[in-house]
């Protein structure tokens, strides 16, 4: 008698989903530039609160958030109005997520619509399921300490809303191309890097090589980490490409000069080669940068593409901890709740939900101290110097005594046993007026 050994039939496996949503002006403009690269297996979103804006990306979805609240007229650099018409158009917001396994945020941090609304977006994402990740810019210094203050609070927030964060400063670009670099070039670098950034990502986790990072793999390293990431690309030829490219990465001021290895929490490497890659060239960058970073927890991928042959690219990212200033520690404490994180803590509502009580008002004090007790002749006395104490008064001084109304003391309660506050002899509880015997005739 035979046995048949039957296997379930297996399925094939889904593909790994990915979006790229350009958000705000700069964002709009970063997604139109990686719509026309190698990138096309990505869809595309547009979301923005300037209408006109928005008519000029060629996304193949667009959405104008808070309509309503502004009209399509923006934000006018207010991060407020941007943070608000993402609220108002939350339910869209999640519609537009929906079904994506990755979805990158593209936001230019420190104007109005990207600055407010990106964490929403953030948290819009998340809640359908998706690994998020967006990369973010930061101003140049020209552009003033206020843009400079509202994108690092913005940055804050972002991070606390999704899974990592990649950063991007444009005044680190200058140090690439000088202080003589046109604005186009500077414009056109900062395109180039977040679609090497994103690239490099993707690649990482779609094609096949010599390494594979399973999607698993990433979403369990950067899932509710809420980190801030550097990134940066570097391409070598030759005999020595592993040497030449990790030399280019340690120069790179995106790392500050490799100061980020040592201090890193995780590191992401994306080695990309032509078929002649050898295990060699692998090894030979994953080692130099596991020396620099020893703690650093290493996640790595090796892929091949006929593209690359004779070449040896990486993106790294270097993810890590950034502390708080005391400003922006005290701000984010004050708006997280509106950030609505499920990572966080939403303050004093949530403290009386621990303790199983609702918050309520302290009652009002209604202690009446007793007057001091004085005679008639200490009366009169302290009556009369009153009356003589200044040359401006000329009111003859009254022969009425002043009386006791018949009030009720009421205890202190619980603080009946206390010791009275004194100070020169006096008791501090019992009021002025009585204490130094002031006529209120």
């Amino acid at each position: 008698m035979q046995t048949e050994n039957k296997l379930p039939s297996v399925q094939n496996p889904k593909p790994l989903s990915g979006k790229i949503i350009g958000l705000g002006g700069a964002g709009l403009q970063a997604a139109d530039y990686m719509a026309q690269t190698d990138l096309g297996e990505l869809s595309f979103a547009a979301v923005h609160t300037d209408s006109r804006a928005l008519a000029n990306s060629s996304a193949a979805e667009k959405m104008l958030l808070g309509a309503n609240l502004m009209r399509g007229l923006g934000a006018g650099g207010d991060p407020e109005l941007g943070q608000a018409a993402a609220e108002e158009d939350f339910p869209k917001l999640k519609a537009l997520c929906a079904g994506a396994d990755l979805v990158f945020i593209l936001a230019g941090l420190g104007g109005g619509t990207a600055t407010g609304a990106a964490p929403v977006l953030a948290r819009a994402a998340r809640e359908t399921g998706a690994l998020v990740l967006p990369i973010a810019t930061l101003p140049f210094e020209f552009e003033g300490q206020r843009r400079q203050h509202q994108a690092r609070l913005g940055l804050q927030q972002l991070k606390m809303s999704s899974d990592g964060v990649l950063c991007l400063p444009n005044q680190k670009l200058v140090k690439l191309l000088g202080e003589d670099a046109r604005a186009l070039e500077v414009l056109n670098l900062t395109h180039e890097l977040l679609a090497q950034g994103v690239r490099g990502l993707w690649q990482m986790l779609t094609r096949n090589g010599l390494a594979n990072v399973e999607f698993a793999d990433l979403a369990s390293m950067l899932r509710g980490r809420h980190w801030e990431s550097s990134f940066a690309c570097a391409q070598a030829i030759g005999e020595n490409r592993a040497q030449v490219v990790f030399e280019k990465l340690l120069s790179s001021p995106l790392l500050d000069e490799g100061k980020q290895l040592p201090d890193a929490e995780a590191i992401l490497v994306s080695v990309m080669g032509g078929s002649d890659l050898t295990m060699a060239d692998v090894n030979g960058v994953l080692q130099r940068i596991q020396q620099q970073a020893e703690k650093a927890q290493l996640v790595t991928g090796a892929a091949i593409d006929d593209q690359f042959q004779g070449q040896l690219a990486v993106t790294i990212v270097v993810s890590r901890r950034s502390p708080l200033t005391p400003e922006e520690s005290a701000t984010v404490s004050r708006l997280s709740h509106r950030v609505g994180s499920a990572d966080e803590a939403a303050g004093p509502e949530i403290e009386n939900q621990f303790f199983g009580a609702p918050a309520r008002q302290r009652p009002a004090f209604r202690f009446v101290p007793p007057p001091p007790e004085l005679t008639a002749e200490q009366t009169k006395r302290l009556l009369a110097q009153r009356g003589g104490s200044s040359s401006r008064r000329h009111k003859v001084v009254s022969n009425w005594l002043q009386g006791q109304l018949p009030l009720e003391i009421i205890s202190k309660g619980r603080f009946d046993k206390s010791e009275p506050t004194l100070h020169d002899g006096e008791d501090l509880d019992v009021p002025t007026y009585i204490r130094r015997g002031v006529s209120l005739n």
